[in-house]
């Protein structure tokens, strides 16, 4: 069958790698992609946000399933203009993407099936933001109600810094993402990822990872969109994931059926246990970025009829096939970043590394000049490794790193630190 992935950072690299080990895969595009994708698929360039030009597109290559990797197309409704056009399509409708494309959306799905979660409230007015953040003391969540590349979210662990995150969101900081703010008790814990199929009925978990969002070691600085992560996460333990099935993730499947919104596609719980406790923190509408490419190490080929079971609504025959190993990525960002940074820095030693099974780099913000891999943005490379052990994919993973010419490049040198 002819694929289309739409997306080109690191998820969407390494969706393609999965997708082609497997034999149903004929041919692969993916839009727009980057200069690591090119090397294995077709690329494409075309608003992947515009559901007609999808659409178009897909009618025009003869495309029979098309992957939606990032939340920005799914919250445009290319998912239901495709579903529309007959054509079959992993990743949920707008209204069902809500989940993650509104967080105060979330706490009312929450509120309404009883799935436990932080306490909150919301505000567009800045006054009463700061009068409540006053009354409740910090810390204190404060976060931009809508889609913000993952950098709409501040653990504020004073006053100060709950007030100035108030003022950046209702300010402007995230554009139309500001247009509301919603504040959340903070809670205590260990954070983990829980990642689910849906196909509006039936609920398949497919895996569990822990990500990294603090730029530098021992989790301190800014958040980013995530400096690393690793599967499986020990704090989610098949207990605690059972707990999680039966008090948020199925109820939540079961109050969007209830709305006439069925959620279809990947779910993706960000989880906060403590004590063996979990309550839900977000939700995202996709795969996380970057636990997609430590799932995709793990998982291979079994990736695509996964999906496909999923957008035909076949879950309920389906069951996953682990192995029984670990898989580490560690993101390399453009020096800056979170803030701002430098692009077109060139990358050495990239053709001197393995790729194979337990071993690959994931691009992510990349671009091919004259013969050159260039930095093209903030999170740059996924070095990322499968072993035996966490151990195992961690030394691998570092060992590569060691290998890459990239003077312009940062890194955390502490991925899966807890569970080691």
């Amino acid at each position: 069958m002819n694929i289309l992935i739409l997306g080109g950072g690191g998820r969407e690299h390494a969706l393609a790698w999965a997708v082609l080990q497997n034999p149903k895969c004929d041919r692969l595009i993916v839009a727009p992609g980057n200069a690591g994708i090119d090397m294995i698929a077709e690329c494409a360039d075309f608003d992947i946000e515009d559901g007609e030009a999808v659409v178009g597109f897909a009618v025009e290559e003869s495309v029979d399933f098309v992957i939606i990797g990032p939340e920005a197309p799914l919250a445009a409704g290319v998912s239901d203009a495709l579903a529309a056009a007959g054509i079959l399509v992993f990743g949920p409708s707008a209204a069902a993407a809500r989940l993650e494309a509104s967080k105060a959306f979330t706490k009312e799905i929450c509120d309404a099936c009883g799935a436990p979660t932080a306490a909150w409230a919301r505000f567009t007015d800045a006054d009463a933001a700061r009068a409540y953040v006053e009354a409740q003391g910090a810390p204190i969540v404060i976060k931009a109600d809508g889609l913000a590349a993952g950098k709409g979210v501040v653990v504020a662990e004073t006053l100060e810094q709950a007030l100035a995150a108030i003022d950046d969101i209702l300010g402007g900081a995230f554009g139309a993402a500001g247009a509301e703010v919603v504040i959340e008790e903070f809670m205590a814990g260990e954070e983990a990822s829980f990642f689910v199929l849906s196909d509006g009925e039936t609920v398949l978990p497919i895996g569990t990872a822990q990500d990294h969002k603090r730029i530098g070691d021992g989790d301190t600085g800014p958040n980013t969109g995530g400096m690393g992560a690793y599967s499986p996460a020990p704090i989610l333990s098949d207990e605690v994931a059972e707990r999680a099935l039966a008090q948020i993730v199925r109820p939540t499947i079961a109050e969007m059926a209830r709305r006439g919104t069925p959620y279809r596609g990947v779910l993706y719980a960000g989880l906060m246990i403590e004590n063996g406790e979990p309550r839900l923190v977000e939700y995202n509408a996709r795969f996380g970025d970057p636990e997609c490419q430590v799932l995709m190490m793990r998982l291979g080929g079994q990736a695509l009829d996964l999906m496909l079971a999923c957008a035909e609504g076949r879950l309920a025959e389906m069951a996953v096939n682990w192995a029984d190993d670990h898989a580490m990525t560690v993101v390399m960002a453009a020096k800056g970043y979170p803030g701002s940074y430098a692009k077109g820095s060139v990358i050495g030693g990239l053709d001197r590394l393995r790729e194979d099974s337990h071993h690959m780099v994931f691009h992510a913000g990349t671009k091919a000049v004259g013969g050159t891999i260039r930095a093209n943005g903030g999170r740059v490379l996924n070095v990322t490794a499968r072993g035996a052990t966490l151990a195992e994919a961690h030394a691998r993973a570092y060992g590569m790193i060691d290998r890459i010419d990239w003077p312009e490049g940062v890194y955390r040198r502490d991925i899966g630190w807890r569970a080691l």
